[in-house]
């Protein structure tokens, strides 16, 4: 194959614009003189209509990760804490009394409730309250499991922030 200077040339100098950040002349196309002289420029084709058909098909945006959990949206829901469910709750403290535990808990619109053992939420109730925890018998809604309620302990913990108080935190 034979090459002739003029051809490396070209290409050495297209190859130098193009890492400077320039088009070659041949790829940018009329000059805007030649267009309001000339013909009008040529418009570009209409995209094809296309329409997406559902029929028979999954909603793509569900996630297929939450199957059996309660769908409703926060305005369907009773208010206070029998309209929370056992996943949004988040155990701020436990305080004791004469006759036992009491949680503080705090939903996802940061309202804080106080719960007991044997109260009602959304999709459970609390079965039990220790020193560090609140112990959930979380309703399991799933029609693929055998198993139709599960025991959940949410644990205590410091705010963000916050240190432990032991002293070894120095």
């Amino acid at each position: 194959m034979r090459v002739c200077r003029t051809t490396i040339v070209r290409l050495a100098v297209t190859g130098a614009a193009l890492v400077a950040g320039l088009t070659p002349a041949a790829a940018q196309g009329p000059a805007p003189a030649a267009l309001e002289a000339g013909a009008p420029a040529p418009a570009a084709p209409p995209p094809a209509g296309y329409a997406y058909d559902a029929d028979g098909r999954r909603d793509p945006f569900v996630s297929l990760l939450v199957r059996g959990t309660d769908t409703r949206s926060v305005s369907q829901r009773p208010a206070g804490l029998p309209g929370l469910l056992v996943g949004e709750v988040v155990v701020k403290g436990i305080v004791q009394d004469r006759s036992g535990f009491i949680g503080m808990v705090q939903g996802p619109s940061t309202r804080t409730f106080i719960i007991r053992s044997g109260e009602r939420l959304m999709d459970g109730s609390v079965k039990a309250i220790t020193a560090d925890s609140v112990v959930f018998s979380q309703d399991v809604t799933d029609p693929l499991s055998t198993v139709k309620q599960k025991e959940v302990r949410k644990a205590v913990r410091p705010a963000d922030g916050e240190r432990g108080s032991g002293a070894g935190d120095r």
